[in-house]
This record gives C-alpha cells, structure tokens and sequence, in this order.
C-alpha cells in the first residue's frame, strides 16, 4: 500500500544579506507545494512557520539567529483600540471585493507606484507584470485578491486604492502580500485597515487566525504587527500570546509598511 501522498522534500537556500537586521545573513528552508493535497500540506506548514511564495513554502532557517518569528492575530478575540477604530469608520465606504487570483493592469499599476515609494532599492523593484503575474496567479492553493476601491460612480468601478493577495486556510487568513497607494492625502492608514478588514474577515468566517508572517524584534520595518491583539508568537513550545511593547509613531513618520514577506527568486 502507497501513502495518501509522500513526505515533502526540503532544501535550503544559499546565505544572502538579511533585509531586516543589518550585519545578518539569511537563510530559506523550503519545499514545493504541488499536487492534489498541496492545501493541505500548506495548512500544515503554516501552523509551524511557513510562509507561501507562489508554489514553494518556506521559513527561515539561519545559522545563529532566530530573530525571525512568526505571528498571528486571534481574530475572534481581536478588539480594535481607538484609533484603530477610526482606521475602520475612515475608511469604511471602501468597496471590498474578494477577486479570483488573476492580475490586471490597474493592480500592477499600483503596486508600482506603492513600490516606488515604499521600497524603491527593495527586492521587488524591478517586478514586471509577469514577474506580478506569477506572484499571484501561481497559487496551488485557495487565494484570492483583495480589492479595495473607492466608491464607484455611475455604475462604473471606483478608483483602486488597496490590494491584498490572501491564502484562506485551514485556521485562518494568510496575508501574503499586500500593497496600497502611497501618496493619496485623503487615505492615510491603508495599509492598517487593510489589516483590521482582514480580521473582520476572519472572525464572520469563524476562522480563528490572521497570519501576518514574520515579526523581528528590533527591526523598525516589523513593529507594526504588534499593534493587533491579542497576538500569538510561535516558540518551540507552540503558539503562545505575548505582550511586546506597543510600537509609538514617530513624528513625521508615515504610517508602517503593510504585512508581506519577500518572494523567493
């Protein structure tokens, strides 16, 4: 008799300069997800640390640093503080619209300009429309593209303004990647109610968790994940709640980046 499906075969990346901590090098354990239970073994990667990059998995596994950790949002149990909540009522006319995992000309548009000015040396700057496409539309399990617009007129779509590619789960959402418009006076905050609507989300579909990827203490670019609580940190003894510091706004500085990790190339 054959095993309902084999046992995924792991690899490791080369070390290469870590984004988050300065002076540190990264290293990816990965594995390809594919084949008729590749949702599954993605659910069961993703309750111990992994994170989707198209078809592949991975979490990192660097030589003398665990600095990278993984958290998540007890959704049913999330209640947002005030401003927070001004975040929701800001923003609430926002047409929200969960999209197939297709990418248009509008989407890439908007991830170019929120590229441009958030990460304009990053990993991702030179990302084409193909390289878009495959980042999206090579999805072996169950996502979906986040839209959210401005009110629309006419009968016509509104402006876009926000997108979030989103992996449902077993236990929760996965927030892949998520990208915003940087420069739109009227909508700051995005990349926070992007968040807080993701919760929502979760707890009217009864799943437990938002998985907002890897938090490193120390790392400025990270410390907004822990404005959502309650929220779960992964430790060798298992998920477990903790109470970081709340992260202070530094004056004149802009709202935190969004929740996304970077695609393996």
């Amino acid at each position: 008799m054959s095993a309902p499906f084999r046992f995924p075969r792991f690899f490791v990346t080369t070390p290469s300069p870590c984004p988050y901590l300065p002076g540190k090098t990264e290293r990816k354990v990965f594995t390809e997800l594919s084949g008729p239970h590749a949702s599954e073994l993605n659910d069961a990667l993703g309750r111990i640390g992994f994170r989707r990059s198209q078809s592949v998995a991975y979490r990192p596994s660097c030589q003398g640093c665990t600095a990278c950790v993984s958290v998540r949002v007890a959704a049913a149990e999330f209640k947002p503080n005030k401003t927070q909540a001004r975040m929701l009522k800001k923003h609430g006319d926002l047409v929200v619209t969960a999209c197939k995992p297709w990418t248009t000309e509008e989407q890439f548009a908007l991830l170019r300009r929120y590229l441009s000015a958030r990460h304009p040396g990053g990993g991702m700057a030179d990302m084409d429309e193909f390289d878009f496409a495959d980042m999206v539309e090579q999805t072996p399990v169950k996502s979906f593209v986040i839209e959210y617009r401005e009110p629309g007129r006419n009968g016509r779509p509104g402006k876009l303004v926000g997108a979030c590619l989103t992996d449902q789960q077993g236990d929760g959402l996965s927030m892949i990647y998520s990208f915003f418009d940087p420069d739109h006076a009227e909508r700051d905050g995005l990349g926070t109610f992007i968040i807080l609507d993701h919760i929502r989300r979760a707890a009217r579909a009864k799943l437990p968790y938002v998985y907002l990827g890897y938090w490193v203490e120390g790392s400025a670019r990270m410390q907004y994940k822990t404005r959502f609580r309650p929220i779960e940190k992964l430790t060798v003894s298992g998920w477990q709640r903790f109470d970081p510091p709340a992260p202070q706004p530094m004056p004149g500085k802009r709202e935190p980046l969004p929740a996304k990790e970077r695609v393996i190339g």
